[in-house]
């Protein structure tokens, strides 16, 4: 039987006692224990040097990752926009991963020391952490995803409203940094979306960057007022939070979507504006988000993972957007609880992000979830 990760997690006030309270929780610590996973909120982060060295020296695990959001996750449990931290330690095959440092453009990540390779065997995943500010974030995550064996990349985008950290063996900030895995360390990973499907999607006929022209051969807003109907149609400022536009993946077997904000729209022209650029001859649909259909698509992730596992996960991270988590699920953790509930207890820690990453793009209002097995 392979062996569970340790993990611990902490909401005491000073940064000292959290990091006390999430060592005591991992004694006796493994002594096989090679990689760590760490996750503060933002309201530790000017901290978080001295949490890394903390955490470092007291457990004597060399290698760590992580990130810091405004919230942040363990099993059953999240903690939004107060002070904690979540922290796990893995135990992975000698040479089996490699963390690498902060990246921060495309030339970086050719040149980075070691390539991509894990113990001199291609790189299999990665997971990664990005800063929100550099716009060559989702560029350097596609980049990054067709280098991996997989194909595959997991991960989110810090969130803070003070200082963007992320943790690659030291603390960085400015790109994308993370650790990769040979094909020795077996996982399994899923994305949620947060939102469902109004309409049927509808082909882009006329579009300017971000903005849809025409859709289907029609003025996009006339498009947009038909899909939410009338009564959210006489006032668009009520739809929002509520309706979204989302842009279909070319080539997804799974019906994936990047969900986009609604940004405004012209009355006169019918042009409706989204947060995002619309590619040419792409599709649109456009979607509500609320709880019933984020708790359904959620159910529907969990029960497929389930339906594919033939053991309990040795660990797991879990990346949800900041959307999400009590002011879509509501109180008392019940979106970390249904994970529990379907897929029973195994370590996992995670944050609430900024944009989640999965495969090879950059998405929001999901979540993913990867189980190491």
């Amino acid at each position: 039987m392979s062996t569970p990760f340790r993990y611990a997690h902490s909401g005491l006030g000073q940064w000292m006692e959290a990091a006390e309270a999430c060592l005591r929780g991992l004694q006796p610590v493994p002594a096989a224990a090679n990689l760590g996973f760490v996750y503060v909120t933002d309201l530790y982060a000017n901290r978080l040097p001295d949490i890394l060295d903390y955490l470092r020296v007291h457990s004597g695990v060399a290698h760590w990752v992580g990130s810091v959001g405004i919230g942040v996750c363990a099993t059953a449990q999240e903690y939004l926009d107060e002070s904690a931290m979540a922290v796990m330690l893995g135990e992975f095959p000698a040479h089996s991963f490699r963390v690498f440092g902060n990246v921060t453009e495309l030339a970086q990540l050719s040149e980075q020391a070691g390539g991509f390779e894990v113990g001199g065997r291609p790189a299999h995943y990665a997971l990664v952490h990005g800063d929100a500010r550099n716009i060559e974030v989702p560029d350097l995550v596609e980049a990054l995803a067709a280098r991996m064996q997989s194909g595959f990349v997991t991960g989110g985008i810090t969130s803070s409203r003070f200082q963007s950290q992320q943790v690659a063996d030291a603390v960085v900030h400015g790109g994308l940094s993370g650790v990769m895995f040979g094909d020795q360390v077996p996982v399994m990973t899923r994305l949620t979306q947060g939102v469902t499907p109004i309409a049927a999607p509808h082909q882009v006929t006329a579009s300017h960057e971000n903005i849809l022209i025409s859709l289907d051969g029609r003025p996009a807003l006339d498009v947009l007022n038909e899909d939410i109907g009338e009564i959210l149609a006489r006032d668009l400022s009520r739809a929002a939070g509520y309706i979204f536009a989302a842009l279909t993946v070319s080539g997804s077997d799974t019906g994936d979507y990047l969900v986009r904000n609604l940004i405004g729209a012209d009355t006169n022209e019918r042009l409706v504006a989204i947060s995002e650029v619309v590619p040419a001859q792409g599709e649109v649909v456009f979607c509500r988000r609320d709880a019933s259909a984020a708790r359904e698509d959620m159910l529907r992730m969990l029960n497929e993972l389930k339906q594919a596992l033939t053991a309990t996960p040795r660990g797991a991270v879990y990346y949800s957007c900041l959307g999400r988590g009590a002011g879509l699920f509501g109180a008392d953790s019940v979106e970390l609880k249904l994970i529990r509930e379907v897929l029973g207890e195994f370590p996992l820690v995670g944050f609430f992000a900024n944009g989640e990453i999965s495969h090879d793009r950059l998405y929001g209002y999901t979540g993913v979830l990867t189980l190491f097995l």
